[in-house]
């Protein structure tokens, strides 16, 4: 009994006749989801393939008109209903039931625009501090919660429906096939009105404040990096949620170190006679001081690594690595005879025997240790 040019309505769904409800609302989701002409402009096959999908979901969901359906087909069900969308049944309110806020959820959206808004701080941490974490105390001007209307912004604590969306939060305008929503006017999308306001928060819900919050800082941050606080924003409208609190992270400059993604580097001058002779140093790292051995004819700029001792990974997995570079501090005003001990030591330093080199180098170290 299927009208000219329509197919059977569970053929559309792809269930057998006995499905039942949640058998028929999952293979409606699958579709819609696949035809939908957000995910699919300009497809007009992929359009029309979506006000069928919904036409017969909004036909077999129902159970009296299901019934006439599987009785008479197609012409059972023609002429029903007021109207709105399909027949009776208003296509948006089947998205809002099925998928929430994907394709239009009244109350989801209600809450998001009652929600307070997120707050940002700008916290400045040492270099030790980002590399091991730490705890900060910070406080923050921020607005809190009327105490006095719990936030309701009336001095009753009691708010009433708003006349203009019935409580919707949004007014629709019809578009051919779709429904327009936008926030209501009158009540900035939160669905109710306040008919006596608070006095201590003028209507608001919310007063002025300052709050102190402790601030858990991982370790491994950068500057940059943004830490959440999550309901630590402005208080919501009319006793909504409150928004999110975001610490943007910003590291101290290093007098010694300088850091490169979990890498750190250092500069340490060391002598001509360490240089020449080798030596073994203190060297500082983020772990205190560590010796660092120099082989003999270490040449300026020399670079070593020191395994481990960098910065920890944000999320987890080890530490990088630290680079010591090191300098050869060059004398200056030398002496007649340390000039001359240079000299021979230029001309010679590579002739000389191994005893001859020993005495010699001991005279270097001497004049220039």
């Amino acid at each position: 009994m299927a009208s000219a040019g329509k197919r059977d309505y569970y053929e559309v769904l792809g269930v057998d006749k006995g499905a039942d409800e949640a058998g028929l609302k999952s293979a409606f989701r699958k579709l819609a989801m696949q035809y939908h002409p957000d995910r699919n402009p300009d497809d007009h096959t992929a359009e029309e393939k979506f006000k069928e999908v919904s036409e017969a979901y909004e036909v077999l969901s129902d159970a009296d008109r299901r019934a006439r359906y599987d009785r008479f087909g197609h012409q059972g069900v023609e002429g029903f209903g007021g109207g709105q969308g399909f027949g009776g049944v208003n296509i948006n309110d089947i998205f809002g039931e099925i998928f929430g806020d994907i394709f239009g959820g009244g109350r989801g959206r209600r809450q998001q625009r009652n929600r307070g808004a997120d707050l940002r701080y700008n916290l400045e941490i040492s270099f030790e501090e980002a590399a091991f974490g730490a705890e900060v105390q910070v406080k923050i001007p921020r607005p809190k919660r009327c105490e006095v209307c719990d936030g309701t912004g009336s001095k009753t604590k009691q708010t009433r429906t708003c006349p203009t969306c019935g409580g919707a939060g949004e007014v629709r305008f019809t578009q051919g096939f779709f429904a327009v929503s936008r926030a209501c006017t009158q009540c900035g999308g939160s669905g109710q009105v306040v008919s006596d306001p608070c006095k201590n928060c003028k209507g608001s819900g919310h007063v002025a404040g300052e709050s102190s919050l402790t601030v858990k800082i991982p370790p491994g941050v950068d500057n940059g990096t943004r830490v959440r606080l999550a309901n630590e924003g402005e208080p919501g409208d009319h006793g909504g949620p409150s928004g999110d609190l975001y610490v943007v992270v910003h590291v101290k400059e290093h007098p010694i170190f300088v850091r490169e993604e979990y890498e750190v580097l250092c500069v340490v001058p060391i002598s001509f006679a360490q240089a020449a002779l080798g030596a073994q140093i203190d060297v500082p790292t983020l772990d205190g001081k560590m010796k660092l051995k120099i082989p003999s004819g270490t040449q300026t700029g020399k670079v070593f690594r020191l395994k481990g001792k960098g910065v920890p990974h944000l999320h987890g997995g080890g530490r990088g690595d630290q680079h010591v570079q090191v300098t050869i501090e060059t004398p200056t005003d030398l002496t007649a005879k340390q000039k001359e001990l240079l000299e021979k030591f230029a001309e010679a330093s590579t002739e000389l025997t191994h005893p001859q080199s020993k005495t010699f180098l001991d005279k270097v170290k001497q004049l220039f240790g």
